[in-house]
């Protein structure tokens, strides 16, 4: 299905919504459907400083990210939302965006943009499930493999139809056909979007309560613009939380195999895995993963749909795989504070150390220590920083990140 095929079927699936047919009763209802809906506005304004050992520049980036939508009442099962977004520097641009040309500074990848960020129809008439049809976000568990690349200021969006069911008891089917990418780095740059793409998702979880939760999945990417990325990924993950009298223990799981597909002329046939402890008592919680990505000194196990920035560390520096692979082994311990006072109470606190080294010779990668403060104000406001030091070793080089920003919902 090529994207052409899917923009028309999304548009007229939205114009089966707006078409008064029905019953003078019915288009009562309808018409409070299209008029009687809700508007959302999201505004985050971020400072990000990158010092990096090297680069002749620190960059100095002052982004403003502003989204506003609005999401029909649902009517006969059916309901739409549009949403737009808005990506400004202000204070000038002394960082590189990716496509300002702007090389001699450290890149913070928010380029200026105005865009459609979200526009679909979803329909849930039929029982215990939802179709989407149209441009939207899908994450899909610990968006390891499959996000919305959710601290850029631009989100990763798919052309796409997914549908997600729960007729079986604690269980959900997820399957997910996507023909374009919009990524994170906006509609004005070479890599913004991958185009003529046929994505296949699917992923099915069962959560047995006391036993556990657990989720196998197979990715499939075709992506003609990212030949190299073009993979099969299959794998599954386990979750679990078990509370006692005075702390809980949690334990999470993860094992994928990744294989060439489609139009990658490479051979390639990597693993990954992933084991993540933890123990919380009180308002305290004590964390640790290994985590592998295998390697061959040519290839890598990537993930070229997930979140990546909110794994490997802050830093950004294993957005990609090393040839040689990756072993990020870490350390962290969080904190949210209890007090009488609202404006403490609530605020989140945690710091992690990671170690970094091939997955494939052990050579040492460096080292990274990550922390963040962040607190909620109400339901509407949100403040924090998040600070990352990357100590390169045989890798890359040393860099710093600061990065303090302030939200708003409505």
């Amino acid at each position: 299905m090529k994207n052409t095929n899917l923009n028309l079927l999304l548009c007229t699936s939205f114009l089966a919504l707006c078409s008064p047919i029905a019953a003078n009763a019915q288009a009562v209802s309808f018409i409070d459907a299209i008029s009687n809906g809700q508007t959302h506005f999201d505004a985050r304004l971020r400072y990000e400083y990158v010092e990096q050992l090297g680069i002749v520049n620190d960059a100095n980036a002052t982004t403003l990210r502003t989204k506003i939508n609005y999401q029909t009442k649902r009517f006969n099962g059916i309901s739409a939302l549009i949403e737009f977004e808005n990506i400004t520097n202000l204070f000038g641009s002394n960082f590189n965006d990716t496509i300002n040309g702007k090389t001699t500074y450290p890149i913070v990848a928010d380029p200026n943009d105005t865009l459609l960020n979200r526009l679909y129809v979803d329909y849930t008439g039929l029982p215990n499930t939802t179709v989407t049809l149209g441009r939207q976000l899908i994450t899909i568990n610990n968006q390891r493999h499959i996000g919305a690349g959710a601290w850029r200021q631009n989100d990763q969006t798919f052309d796409a139809i997914s549908i997600k069911n729960n007729s079986i008891a604690n269980t959900e089917i997820f399957y997910a056909y996507s023909t374009h990418v919009n990524r994170i780095f906006g509609t004005n740059s070479a890599q913004g979007t991958w185009k003529d793409t046929q994505i296949h998702l699917l992923n099915l979880s069962y959560d047995a309560k006391t036993f556990g939760k657990i989720s196998v999945y197979d990715y499939l990417l075709d992506l003609p613009n990212a030949a190299a990325l073009s993979t099969q990924t299959f794998g599954a993950r386990y979750e679990i939380v078990k509370a006692h009298p005075t702390f809980k223990l949690g334990f999470n799981a993860e094992f994928a195999n990744q294989k060439d597909y489609a139009n990658n002329t490479a051979n390639v046939e990597l693993n990954y895995y992933s084991v993540e402890p933890s123990i919380s008592f009180g308002n305290w919680q004590l964390k640790a993963q290994y985590e592998a990505k295998e390697g061959n000194g040519i290839r890598a196990f990537q993930f070229p749909l997930g979140t990546n920035h909110a794994f490997d560390g802050w830093v950004d520096k294993f957005l990609n795989t090393p040839a040689n692979g990756l072993i990020d082994a870490n350390i962290g311990v969080s904190y949210k504070a209890k007090s009488p006072n609202k404006l403490l109470d609530g605020t989140k606190f945690s710091i992690v150390f990671h170690d970094f080294e091939a997955q494939n010779g052990g050579l040492k990668y460096g080292t990274e220590w990550n922390a963040i403060i962040e607190q909620n104000f109400g339901k509407n406001y949100s403040a924090g920083i998040k600070i990352g030091k990357y100590e390169a070793d045989n890798l890359f080089t040393n860099t710093t990140k600061i990065m303090p920003y302030f939200g708003l919902k409505f």
